[in-house]
C-alpha cells in the first residue's frame, strides 16, 4: 500500500508539472501575440510578426527584434532602426527611404525592389540578403557588409560606399556609376557581369581582378587598380532597363 501511495503521489506530481508547463507555454504565447499588437517603440519584440502594408514612417525602433518580421510594402520612411535586428525580415517593395539604420542587421532579408534611398546604414550587415532591383540612391553605406548578397540591378547612384564589402556578392547589372568612394572597396570574388562603373574611381579597390573588370561596363573616366586595364568593349551600350 505504501508503494501504491508513492506511485499515486508521483503521478499527481507529474500531472501538476505538465499543467504548469502548459500554462507557462500559453502565457508565453500570449505575451508574443500581445507584443505583435503593441505600438512601435525602442526595443520592441516583433519577431515573426505580420506588419505588411502599414504606415510606420518615422517610427522609433532602435535595438528592436524584427527577426523574420513581414514588412511587405510597408512604409518605414524615416524610421529609426539603429542596431535593430531585421535578419530574415521580408521587405519586398517596402520603403526605408531616409531611415536611420546604422549597425542594423539586414542579413538574409528579402527586399526585392525595396526603397533604401538616402538611408544611413553605416556598418550595417546585408550579408546573404536578396536585394535585387533595390534602390540605394544617396545611401550612406560606409563600412556596410554585402557579402554574398544578391544585388542584381541594384542602384547605388550617389551612395557612399567607402569601406563597403561586396565580397562574393552578385552585382550583375547593378549601377555603381555616380557612387562616392573615398577609400577602399572590397570586391573580392564579386560577380560583376555588366555592372555599370562609368566614372567610378576603383583605384583603391581590393580583390578586383582583370577577369572581373572584363565583365563590367566602364568608360574612359573609370579608374582601376594598378595592373588592371580597361577592356576593349568599353563603353557599353545603354542599359535597356
Amino acid at each position: 500500500m505504501k508503494k501504491l501511495g508513492m506511485t499515486t503521489n508521483s503521478s499527481g506530481g507529474a500531472a501538476f508539472f505538465a499543467v504548469a508547463i502548459t500554462v507557462s507555454a500559453l502565457a508565453s504565447s500570449a505575451a508574443v501575440a500581445a507584443d505583435c499588437k503593441s505600438s512601435a517603440r525602442a526595443g520592441i519584440d516583433w519577431q515573426d510578426c505580420n506588419k505588411k502594408q502599414i504606415m510606420l514612417g518615422g517610427s522609433d525602433l532602435p535595438g528592436s527584434n524584427l527577426f523574420n518580421t513581414d514588412f511587405t510594402m510597408t512604409d518605414l520612411r524615416g524610421a529609426n532602426l539603429t542596431s535593430a535586428n531585421l535578419e530574415k525580415a521580408t521587405l519586398v517593395r517596402a520603403s526605408l527611404a531616409g531611415a536611420r539604420a546604422d549597425k542594423a542587421n539586414f542579413s538574409r532579408v528579402e527586399a526585392y525592389r525595396g526603397n533604401f534611398s538616402a538611408i544611413s546604414a553605416e556598418n550595417a550587415s546585408f550579408a546573404s540578403a536578396e536585394l535585387q532591383r533595390t534602390d540605394f540612391t544617396g545611401a550612406r553605406l560606409t563600412g556596410a557588409d554585402f557579402e554574398k548578397a544578391e544585388l542584381g540591378r541594384a542602384n547605388f547612384d550617389k551612395a557612399v560606399l567607402t569601406g563597403t564589402r561586396f565580397s562574393m556578392a552578385n552585382l550583375s547589372r547593378a549601377k555603381l556609376s555616380g557612387a562616392v568612394l573615398e577609400g577602399p572597396l572590397d570586391l573580392d570574388r564579386a560577380f560583376l557581369f555588366l555592372t555599370r562603373i562609368e566614372g567610378v574611381d576603383l583605384s583603391s579597390a581590393s580583390g578586383l581582378t582583370q577577369e572581373q573588370v572584363d565583365l563590367t561596363c566602364g568608360d574612359g573616366a573609370t579608374k582601376l587598380p594598378s595592373g588592371l586595364a580597361a577592356p576593349g568593349k568599353w563603353p557599353c551600350p545603354p542599359d535597356d532597363d
